[in-house]
Formats: C-alpha cells, sequence, structure tokens
C-alpha cells in the first residue's frame, strides 16, 4: 500500500509551500537504502542519516566507497540538483526533499523544486523465476515529474571514474543503437576478476544509458564536470561533447521533457557489466542473459525495453509481500521482509558458461559480503536459504551446484563438507590444498538439510540422487561426531572454538534425519532422533530442571549457559521430527528471560545478537500466542529504525551498554534472508 499512497500523493501535485516540513520515511527511517543492488559488484546504497538532505548526498558501494552520481533538474529554466551536489554551483538550488520510501524492490524519492514534484523511482527488479532479468546487471532509475502549472522541466545524469574503482587509467565509449544512447566505462588493462581494497570489480564495464520517451529529447556529452554541467545549466541539454578522458570527468545523459502539467517520466539504466562474472574451477562463467537471443545483442537495451513487464512484476511481487507478511505478523515484520529482499539476491550472480552460453547449464554464486568475501560459504547459504524457500526453491539447487560439483571431482579429500568453494569472490577455485575454514559438523548438516529442504519443496529428487554417494559419506561423518563431538568452529566463528556444542549437535540430529528421510534410509533417521532423545529427553543438552538449551555438554556441568537453539528450524519448517514438542516449547518459554535491553543474545558468552538466528528461533519456537515470535521480530525492528546506524542492514548488532543497538561489522550480507523463516513456515513457492 506504501508505494500506491506514494504515488497518490505525487499525483495529487504536492504544492511548494509544503517543503519546509520535515521529510517523511515510509514505512521508516531504514540505516541504508538500496538503491541499485542487483550483485555483489553492482551494490549501490544511500545511508539513512542523509536521505533528508538528499541534494547533497553522494550513493556508495556497500562498504562505504563514494560513487558520484548526480541528477539536475531544470524547471523553469531554474535548476535545482537533487542528488549529488555536496556543494551547489553558482545559480544552482537544492530541491527540497518531501519523503522516502521503500518497498521489497523500490526506493523512491519525492522532491520539489520551483513548482515541479519530481520522484526518483530506484527499482533494482526481483524476478525469482525469470533469470534472463534476475541475472540483468543493471538497475532502473525513473525520473517523473509534474506541475499543477505548464512548466519547461529537463532532467540530467551523470556519473564519474568512481564507478571504475581507480582513478587515472578511465577509458570510456558512447553507443547509440537503435534508440539507446549508452555511455560505458572501462579501466585500461584491468586484469579479469581482479578488484580494489574496497571490493570494487576492476574488469567492470560502468554503464548509464537510457531511450527517448514518447516525449522527450535525449543528448549526451562527457568531458570537464563544470563544462558538461554548464551545457545543462545554459539550456536543459548537451552538445555532444566528447573529449578524451580526464581525471574528474564525467559522462552524461539528459532528457528535455517539454512543458510538463501531467506526470512525465524518463528512465535510465544504471550498471556494471562483467562478461568474465565468475572464475568457476578455471572456467569464466557469465551472465544467464548472455545465452539469451533478447539480450544477446545490446544487453542494457533489452533492459531497457524490459521496463513495463519489470515494474509491473515488481509491484506485486511487493503486493504479495506484504500481503502476506503484514497478515502473518504485522507490520515491523513486513517493514524487515521488504529491507531483506534486495539484499540477499544482491549478494548473487545467475551464471552460465561463458564459451557455451548454455542456459540449461545455471549455477548461481553467492558472495559472503563484509565477513570475508568467500564464495558459495555453505553456512551463508544455509541461514539465507528461507528467502529462496518462499520465493523459489530452485535457488536452493542452483546456488549448492558448483559446490556438488567441485566435491564430485574428489580434489576436495576431507571426510566432512567444505566451507566454500573460492576464499576471494569471484573465484570460486575450490580449496585443492584442504585449506578451507573448518567447520565439520556445521557444514556436513547444512547440506544434508538444504538438499532436503530442496527435494521436499520441489518433489525432485534429480539433484539429491546424483549426489547420493557425497551426501552419505556426510551423513556417516554426524554419526560419528555428531554427539562425540571434538572441538571446532559453528557458523557464528568470531566465539571461537569449543567442543560438544548443543545447538551444532541439534543440527547434526536434524542433518542425520533429514537425510535418513530423503533417501529411505531409516538407520540415520533413527541415529539423528537418538541424538535428540540424549540431547534433550535425558537431559544431555538441557539444565537439569529442563528450562533451556545448554551452551555445551553436559548439561550439567554447563547449566548456567544457554545458546539460541536456531538449528530447531529446520526441524519444524520441514516436519521432521527429530525432537519433541515440549523442546520448542521449552526454548519459546526461556529466550524472554534472558533477554537483554536490545534483544536476545546469540548465547551466554556474548552481548551481541544475530538477526537471521533469532527469525530461525522465533520460528521454530513462536511461544503462547506466538509471544516469543513478536519479541524476536520486534526486537530487530527497533534495531532497524532506531537512527544510530547508516550501513546496509547489517545482521548483528549489541544489545546492552553505551552500544547498544549499534551494528557490530557485518553489513549487507545475504543472511538476512534467514529473516523469512517465520513466513517460510507458511509454505514454500509462495511467489
Amino acid at each position: 500500500m506504501a508505494a500506491y499512497l506514494s504515488l497518490l500523493v505525487f499525483l495529487l501535485h504536492i504544492p511548494a509551500d509544503t517543503t519546509g516540513a520535515a521529510p517523511t520515511h515510509t514505512p521508516i527511517l531504514p540505516p541504508s537504502y538500496p538503491i541499485a543492488v542487483r550483485n555483489p559488484y553492482l551494490s549501490v546504497w544511500l545511508p539513512g542519516n542523509v536521505v533528508d538532505y538528499l541534494p547533497t548526498a553522494v550513493p556508495q558501494t556497500w562498504n562505504g566507497q563514494n560513487l558520484n552520481t548526480t541528477i539536475f533538474a531544470r524547471v523553469g529554466g531554474n535548476t535545482y540538483s537533487l542528488l549529488g551536489v555536496p556543494v551547489p554551483p553558482k545559480n544552482v538550488q537544492p530541491a527540497s526533499v518531501v519523503s522516502a520510501e521503500y518497498t521489497a524492490t523500490h526506493t523512491i524519492f519525492t522532491l520539489t523544486a520551483g513548482s515541479a514534484t519530481l520522484r526518483l523511482d530506484f527499482l533494482s527488479p526481483v524476478s525469482p523465476r525469470n533469470y534472463l532479468r534476475q541475472s540483468l546487471p543493471y538497475s532502473y532509475l525513473t525520473v517523473s515529474a509534474c506541475s499543477p502549472n505548464s512548466v519547461a522541466v529537463q532532467i540530467y545524469l551523470d556519473i564519474d571514474e568512481t564507478w571504475t574503482g581507480q582513478s587515472g587509467n578511465t577509458r570510456h565509449h558512447l553507443y547509440n543503437t537503435n534508440a539507446t544512447t549508452i555511455w560505458q566505462m572501462s579501466v585500461a588493462g584491468a586484469v579479469t576478476y581482479a578488484q580494489n581494497p574496497q571490493e570494487q570489480a576492476l574488469w567492470g564495464r560502468p554503464t548509464i544509458a537510457t531511450n527517448p520517451s514518447s516525449r522527450s529529447n535525449v543528448t549526451s556529452s562527457s568531458g570537464r564536470v563544470n563544462d558538461v554541467r554548464n551545457q545543462f545549466f545554459a539550456n536543459g541539454r548537451l552538445t555532444g561533447s566528447n573529449p578524451p578522458w580526464a581525471r574528474s570527468d564525467v559522462a552524461a545523459l539528459a532528457h528535455d521533457l517539454g512543458r510538463v502539467s501531467a506526470i512525465a517520466s524518463v528512465t535510465f539504466a544504471i550498471g556494471l557489466e562483467r562478461q568474465q562474472t565468475v572464475n568457476y574451477l578455471g572456467h569464466a562463467r557469465t551472465g544467464y542473459y548472455r545465452g539469451t537471443s533478447a539480450a544477446k545483442v545490446c544487453a542494457v537495451c533489452h533492459f531497457l525495453e524490459d521496463y513495463p513487464d519489470a515494474n509491473r512484476e515488481s509491484l506485486a511481487l511487493d503486493a504479495t509481500l506484504r500481503s502476506r507478511a503484514s497478515d502473518l505478523a504485522g507490520a515491523n515484520y513486513t517493514d524487515i521482509l521488504a529491507l531483506s529482499v534486495r539484499q540477499a539476491y544482491g549478494a548473487t550472480d545467475v551464471t552460465i558458461p561463458n564459451d557455451s552460453l548454455d542456459t540449461n547449464d545455471v549455477m548461481v554464486f553467492m558472495k559472503e559480503i563484509s565477513s570475508d568475501g568467500n564464495v558459495n560459504t555453505l553456512d551463508v547459504i544455509y541461514p539465507a536459504f528461507p528467502l529462496f524457500y518462499v520465493m523459489n526453491p530452485e535457488y536452493i539447487r542452483l546456488l549448492l551446484e558448483p559446490v556438488m560439483q567441485y566435491l564430485a571431482t574428489g580434489r576436495w579429500k576431507q571426510s566432512y563438507a567444505i566451507h566454500d568453494i573460492g576464499t576471494s569472490y569471484p573465484n570460486a577455485i575450490g580449496h585443492d590444498n584442504q585449506a578451507a575454514e573448518a567447520q565439520p559438523v556445521e557444514e556436513c548438516g547444512n547440506l544434508l538439510i538444504l538438499a532436503y529442504a530442496y527435494t521436499l519443496s520441489t518433489r525432485n529428487n534429480t539433484f539429491a540422487t546424483r549426489y547420493h554417494t557425497i551426501l552419505r559419506g556426510y551423513a556417516d561423518y554426524l554419526v560419528a561426531n555428531g554427539i562425540n563431538m571434538p572441538s571446532q568452529l559453528s557458523t557464528d566463528d568470531s566465539t571461537g572454538k569449543t567442543a560438544n556444542q548443543t545447538n551444532l549437535a541439534i543440527k547434526a540430529a536434524i542433518g542425520l534425519t533429514a537425510y535418513g528421510t530423503l533417501f529411505n534410509e531409516p538407520r540415520y533417521t533413527a541415529i539423528g532422533k537418538s541424538y535428540a532423545n540424549q540431547l534433550y529427553n535425558q537431559g544431555l543438552g538441557t539444565d537439569a530442571a529442563k528450562t533451556h538449551f545448554t551452551l555445551n555438554y553436559p548439561g550439567s556441568v554447563h547449566a548456567n549457559t544457554y545458546a539460541t537453539a536456531f538449528n530447531l528450524f529446520p526441524d519444524a519448517l520441514l516436519k521432521l521430527g527429530t525432537f519433541p514438542q515440549a523442546a520448542f516449547d521449552m526454548e519459546a518459554a526461556y529466550y524472554p528471560t534472558v533477554r537483554a535491553t536490545g534483544g536476545v543474545p546469540l548465547d551466554s558468552r556474548v552481548g551481541w545478537g544475530k538477526t537471521d538466528s533469532m527469525q530461525f528461533a522465533g520460528a521454530a519456537s513462536p511461544g503462547r500466542a506466538n509471544g516469543t515470535r513478536e519479541m524476536f521480530i520486534d526486537d530487530v525492528h527497533a534495531f532497524i529504525s532506531n537512527g544510530l546506524n547508516e550501513v546496509p542492514f547489517s545482521d548483528r548488532w549489541t544489545l546492552a551498554g553505551d552500544r547498544n543497538g549499534h551494528a557490530l561489522g557485518y553489513r549487507a550480507r545475504p543472511v538476512v534472508g534467514g529473516h523469512f523463516a517465520h513466513l517460510a513456515m507458511e509454505g514454500s513457492g509462495l511467489f
């Protein structure tokens, strides 16, 4: 409803005398707004604390590197800055910010400039079942204008070489393909798959492009920033200048909309092309779109032509998410999910082989953004999977396929599942040296649970059957080590190694039950349930009074410790019956008793919490009248709306003390897909 209300406000022609009011933020003011978030290298954000001063604000990469992007509007002969102008030039006024809004796929800013109302709509499509649309490495910016009086309006956009990740070796090119005007930049001599210290892709091609609308003319220029902008300031057009590139130059596009009264709109594409997208075991993978006839000749041309359909799909997805999330758990949950969608999908690339362009050979690669940059980390795919389970479960297989194909080569010699298939994205070259981070029980359990979740949700056992032998080996590892657990890391590796971790043993038990159920091998199911019986019924993993699971076992020794037992979630989701209902109820009653000021800590050792783990725990153990579930949702909502943070949705924050409410290290990670755990309990493939 929010997106439609903002459109209604826009249609009502917000009058100029409202510009003195404070801007509104719908549904909340988040830590950071997704602007163009499509893949690990096109991940552009705007900190929430600058949107009230949007004309001076500069978009950033996920890790805070400025990407100079400037928008001007000329209204009735007067020029107004809309975005990216920290110091306005002479005779340029900042437009007045009226509102900021986000949905699952859109970020929308409304401003007034003279007698006109202007709307900047940044759309990053999320198309779970359309791999062509999802793989295109661009985002939309639609600028709309209206005025109660007929007034001349022109729109201007430019970018500079901050988008290339370096300075001084930029090359630029202007293309005119049919009706599309395209600026592209590249880095001379860039090494394929190289990135700068801020993790920007040096081998990519930053791109802006646009088509004329039914009522607008397009002009373009590049060159010295003041020279190019002054062309626009003078008469709302660009002269076509295109000198050799120099530092601080810009590439610009402009639309002349003529006289505007009713709504007039123009759409730009903003993106970063990487023909060689991922290095998979020494072979280049490229974007899925390159294997399609629609996008093969001019991908950005197709992207612009696809805008009406992409926009319709985005509005439908927004509405479905809003309806389902609100009906299930209310407005706070809706706000959380809407802010999570683009971030989770934006950590992925949908690829095919670069040589054959075979669209039947699809793999999805995921970057472990901000924590260590690994490729297809199993304990990142696992917490993210509820989103894909809900949106399109096929993504679970597509994310696992690169891992399983590497394991099938036999180059990974360990008896337990690998942690990831590459130390640094986009190089998915495996770990033939056996030096991957070791999380043996964690990753074996993750892989078995994910394989079962995929098969159950799709009714397709081909994937599991193909890799049955490998999966059985990891089930056997859990038989031997799931209870008699040597000291090791879990997914929250910053907490260090310990032996006999209760939450890990819970995962091992559920992983064995999942494997046994998947392949109709009751021995493994029986062992999984016997482990659960020891942990809960016999009290190995609980305190004597059975009020909670302890951090480690035996519980008699560790009775004063606890851990958020988020690994119970797949048992509830997949209806495996590994643990009795009493175990879930026990945890639901216990969590509120250990809640700190800002939420429930991950475990008794730390003063911070994890947003994804909380939602797993709340979905598994919702409590009486869903009170525990609501507590976890409300605590995360309070965190993202407290105004203390300015980074893309962090999944870890401090829960008490002077730093209560502050993000702790992580940002823009795909694990926010775990926020869909509650919705996943409603079923798979809901979108």
